[in-house]
C-alpha cells in the first residue's frame, strides 16, 4: 500500500527537483523516490557478487560473529570516525 509523506525543502532545492522531473516528464513525487531507492542501493548495500564474496570468507564472516557478540556484551574495542 503507498505511503504519504511530507518533504520541507527549501525554495532552491524544490525549484532544482521540480525542474529536474519536468525535464524528465515524471512526477515531482516519483523522481524524489526513484533518487532515494537509487540513493540506498548505490551506497547502503553491496551488490550479488560482493555478497557472495563476503558470504564465501569463513574467516571473515567467523570475525564478524565474534564482534557482533562482543558488541552485544558491550565488550571491545569500538573505532569512532573522524
Amino acid at each position: 500500500m503507498a505511503k504519504t509523506v511530507t518533504l520541507r525543502l527549501d525554495q532552491q532545492s524544490y525549484e532544482r527537483l521540480k525542474a529536474a522531473a519536468t525535464a524528465d516528464r515524471r512526477s515531482l513525487g516519483n523522481l524524489i523516490q526513484t533518487a532515494a531507492l537509487r540513493y540506498l542501493e548505490e551506497s547502503s548495500f553491496t551488490d550479488e557478487a560482493e555478497t557472495a564474496e563476503i558470504l564465501s570468507n569463513k574467516a571473515l564472516l567467523k570475525r564478524l560473529a565474534a564482534g557482533r557478540a562482543a558488541a552485544k556484551r558491550r565488550r571491545g574495542s569500538f573505532v569512532r570516525g573522524l
